[in-house]
């Protein structure tokens, strides 16, 4: 399985990013989906997941700001960001949970800066 994510770039405060992810390979078995992001200098931190089921969860800071949507059938997964903020700025991971096993992305890269 491997995971390519893209979308990122250079936003001002307050504009807006879609993020996008591909999978390859078989997701039979998924458990989630989901997006995570690492700040220059800190932990890589959980952004949102969302189920098969279409359950989702944000982390308090992107909540009613961030919405993370899926492509079952073309394996894709999405992060619509809007009302952006410099503290968004990090690298994104896209990442699976397939059974027992957890699948990474490369990262794309968010800079929020005026």
């Amino acid at each position: 399985v491997q995971l390519q994510a893209s979308g990122g770039g250079l936003v001002q405060p307050g504009g807006s990013l879609k993020l996008s992810c591909a999978v390859s390979g078989s997701i039979s078995g998924i458990m989630y989906w989901a997006w995570y992001r690492q700040a220059p200098g800190k932990q890589r931190d959980l952004v949102s997941t969302i189920t098969v089921g279409g359950i989702t969860r944000y982390a308090e800071s992107v909540k009613d700001r961030f919405t993370i949507s899926r492509d079952s059938a073309n394996k894709m997964v999405y992060l619509q960001m809007n009302n952006l903020k410099p503290e968004d700025t990090a690298v994104y991971y896209c990442n699976v949970k397939i059974r027992w096993s957890s699948y990474w992305g490369q990262g794309t890269l968010v800079t929020v800066s005026s």
